[in-house]
């Protein structure tokens, strides 16, 4: 063999040597990715064993109800979890998720199988604090903000935007309060009484299930249900939580009432994240808003404290 073709083969040779090495190590580090993108928090893998308690976060803007119920019902539903903390730091969010959580946790506490216990971290209002007024028992910071009794409804009005743009939305629809809350217009006056009406229901709703939960009159809750929020210190004279102390004091206290002596073992949801493979591939909006949601027409309702 010429000294040029052996030149020739060390370096194809090489070359796909390293071509191997190379791929072998983005396998591995995808499949590391992989692995620990869907292993969630490893205390979770002995939730069958022994006596737990339960932990479920109800931390940002409350959106959707589905994955906080999933979690509650799969700790109810566990033998080996003697309590449920729902470890909470949310201003609230959208009143119907809210409510579902609400109806959620008053169903667990009602069938008494396990307590179901509040811990308030820095925020716990409007419809995070509608959550925690169904449990046993509310924990709540000195600092911590709670309260915010109260619904908002609000929507963009762009109407002077289209004129600007010479644009003019043509509407044809039959009842008078079809189109009530068009953005691209000012409301009429029975278009105001409209709305107002179902604030109200939906504030008397909120009222009631507070005063429900925490073993309160109405009119003791409707007292304190002006949207306001207090420190955990001012919350505890007001009976708006039952005990000033972190998710530490929580979970001491929660575990001795069940029985669980020394330092309790936690279990948490096993959680996917998600990676920036997942984003790209299969969630594109997540980096690419579609413009059409920068218009969002239908007012939105709200426990939520801004």
């Amino acid at each position: 063999m010429s000294e040029e073709k052996r030149r020739s083969f060390w370096f194809w040779l090489l070359l796909g040597g390293g071509i191997f090495v190379a791929f072998i190590v983005v396998v591995s580090v995808l499949g590391y990715v992989a692995v620990r993108s869907v292993s969630g928090n490893s205390s979770s893998a002995f939730s069958g064993v022994g006596s737990s308690i339960a932990v479920v976060d109800v931390d940002g803007v409350i959106m959707n109800a589905d994955s906080t119920i999933d979690q509650l019902r799969k700790f109810d539903d566990d033998s080996s979890v003697k309590a449920i903390i729902l470890h909470i730091d949310s201003p609230g969010g959208a009143a119907a998720p809210s409510q579902e959580i609400y109806h959620e946790v008053v169903r667990i506490r009602s069938e008494k199988r396990k307590p179901i216990i509040a811990s308030i971290e820095s925020v716990g209002a409007s419809g995070a604090y509608y959550v925690a007024s169904g449990t046993n028992k509310i924990y709540a910071n000195d600092a911590s903000l709670v309260g915010s009794i109260g619904v908002i409804m609000e929507w963009t009005n762009y109407g002077d935007l289209l004129k600007w743009a010479k644009l003019r939305p043509e509407v044809i629809h039959a009842g008078a309060l079809k189109d009530a809350g068009d953005p691209s217009r000012d409301m009429t006056p029975e278009e105001q009484v409209y709305f107002q009406g179902l604030v109200n229901n939906m504030y008397g709703q909120f009222v009631g299930d507070v005063a429900n939960g925490r073993h309160l009159s109405v009119d003791q809750i409707k007292a304190l249900a002006t949207g306001q929020v207090w420190t955990g210190q001012q919350a505890m004279p007001l009976h708006l939580i039952d005990k000033e102390g972190g998710f530490r004091d929580a979970l001491l206290d929660t575990a001795k009432s069940v029985g669980i002596t020394g330092e309790p073992s936690v279990v948490r949801p096993m959680v996917r994240h998600r990676s920036l493979l997942d984003i790209l591939t299969n969630n594109a909006d997540d980096l690419f808003p579609n413009p059409s949601q920068l218009l969002e027409k239908n007012p939105g309702f709200y426990f939520l404290w801004r």
